[in-house]
Formats: C-alpha cells, structure tokens, sequence
C-alpha cells in the first residue's frame, strides 16, 4: 500500500500506519543535527549564566534583534511563501537575497526545505506528513510523544522526502541550487557577522565572542524552536476559524504571532496555502505580510497573492471549535 492510499485510508485517530517503517537516520547525519540542534539552545544556557548579575549589553541585544529579523524573515518570506507555495514572484536579486537570508537560519537547505513543507501540505496530519503531532494517535500519550516527534523528532528519522519530486522547479534554478549548496557556508557566515560586528563595535574580543553567543547561537536557537512550534503547537493548540482540508488540524496561535512574524496564523494559512497573508482576521498581525506589501509598493515583488473578502469569506467556519 502506497503512502497516498494509507493518507486516504486513515480515521483521524490511529497512529500511523507506516509508523514503523522508518529508522534512526545514521550517525553522522545524527550528530550534524544533533550539533545544529543543541549547540544553539546550550549557547542559551551558558548566555544566561554569564548575564547572571551583569546583564546583556545593548550591542548585543540590538545585533540578536537585526540577525533575528532579517534570519526569520528569510524563512517565512523566502523559504515559505515565496518559495514553497508562490505567494509573490520577486526580483533576481531580491529571490537570491531572500533564499541566503533563510539559509543563514540554520534550519537546512532552501530546496530540501521546501521539498518537506510541500510534502507536509500534501499529506497534513495523516499518514505521509514527515512532522504531524498526530503521528501517535490522539490519546494523551500519543499526543505527548507526537508533539516530541513534531517539534524535533522528525529530524533524527530516516525518512527522506524526494526534491525532484516536491520541488523540481527549485532543482532547474540555477540560482536557487547554488544557494542550496552554498548551506553550510551560508551558515558559518550567520555566526562569523555577529562576531565580527560585536567585536568593531565593542573594540574588544570579549565584546566579539558575546555577540557571537547572543546574536549569533542564541538569535539561530530562538528562532529555531520559533520555526518548529509551528509545526508542533500549531497543530494542537488554538483556534480553528477557517475550514482545512480533511484531517488537517492546523490551528491560530496568537502568542506567537509576532515572534514567527505571522506564520502562527496556521489555520488561516492551511485554508488558502497560497496566500500572502496568512493573519486572515482583523487584528492578527501578519509582519511578513507587512514585508511583502512592502516589497510591491518598491516594485520589487509582484504576482503577490492577495487574499479577498470573498475568499476569506468562503473558508470561515458557521462555527468555530473549542479551544483546545
């Protein structure tokens, strides 16, 4: 039986049934991650400790906050809604400068990226999706363990998603495979700038290696457990305004609105993939929708994907579930 054929078979409730198909990935792909993964949050810890009775320097805080910013916004405008689900066409220049500002996240290269996100919209929630909580099952401690596995578990299985087949139009771009390829480079320079700017600004070493660990390891932690909440929290916890396709489940986060710059707005943008904005109601603040009309009033993004009343309109619920 197919993947396709056990997403179109599954209840909503069981585990998956190709749960136990798939095998730890391999100990040098294990330790790559395991090193992206931990070495950040770690880098939080000892941050904290050395901040413990002195505090974080301004420089350090303000470097964090411009890498955050432009790091982040290179995921969810670059890596997501432009390149996943084509929400805006860009400029040359502006598709090559997103894509490297979402390679310096830390969170893999653009084409393999995006390769998973296109799988998880085609199979969301059921059998197929590389990171759905509900993998498990819904009883509580499947529940538990799917939110481990959604969050960071899905990153240590062997279960390898096919570029060529989820985003062959990233693999016949020149540009986009140079930056692809250009990963680990792209991310040692996410380091190497903090440092380098911390340092000319402070004049010292030690004012270097701060802004090293706060703007460079602990900015690349924040917005990594940012990025995966979406995929775990952001399928089990909020509210479900808009109608999804089958079993999918994706939910509004508030809390987290501003700190994954909208993306948290999941409901919404699992009820229409392609659109721009993914903050649907009033109120919901969408940043990187405020980046993309941005970009269009400078010329510089066009075919932006609007949403319209009438659309948003269409996918609203008569009735909205119970928060969870």
């Amino acid at each position: 039986m197919t993947i396709s054929e056990r997403a179109t078979d599954y209840d909503g409730v069981s585990a998956f049934q190709d749960d136990g198909e798939h095998v730890p990935v391999g100990r040098a792909q294990a330790g790559l991650t395991m090193a992206i993964v931990v070495l950040p949050f770690v880098a939080l810890g000892a941050g904290i400790w050395l901040a413990w009775g002195t505090g974080v320097s301004l420089t350090d805080l303000v470097l964090a906050g411009v890498f955050y910013v432009v790091t982040g916004f290179g995921v969810t405008v670059g890596f997501h809604r432009m390149l996943t689900h084509g929400s805006l066409s860009a400029r040359p220049w502006l598709r090559v400068a997103l894509a490297v500002a979402g390679s310096m996240g830390f969170q893999g290269n653009l084409i393999d990226w995006v390769a998973v996100h296109r799988r998880h919209h085609a199979f969301t929630d059921r059998p197929g999706d590389p990171h759905s909580p509900y993998r498990y099952g819904t009883h509580l401690r499947g529940q538990l363990r799917g939110l481990a596995h959604a969050h960071l578990g899905w990153l240590f299985i062997d279960d390898q998603t096919p570029a060529a087949r989820y985003a062959p139009d990233l693999l016949a771009d020149p540009a986009m495979v140079r930056v692809a390829r250009a990963f680990p480079a792209l991310c040692a320079v996410s380091l190497a700038l903090p440092f380098a700017a911390g340092w000319a600004i402070s004049g010292s070493l030690y004012g270097g290696l701060t802004a090293f660990l706060w703007a460079g390891l602990v900015r690349v932690a924040l917005l990594q457990h940012v990025t995966w909440s979406v995929n775990s929290l952001c399928h089990v916890v909020g509210r479900r305004p808009f109608t999804t396709r089958g079993h999918d489940r994706a939910t509004n986060l508030w809390p987290l609105a501003l700190l994954s710059f909208g993306e948290s707005w999941h409901n919404g943008h699992h009820s229409d993939p392609t659109s721009a904005r993914h903050g649907l109601g009033r109120h919901q603040i969408d940043p990187s929708a405020g980046l993309i009309r941005l970009f269009e009033r400078f010329g510089w993004a066009s075919d932006v994907r609007w949403p319209t009343p009438d659309r948003i309109q269409r996918h609203l619920r008569t009735t909205v579930p119970a928060r969870r």
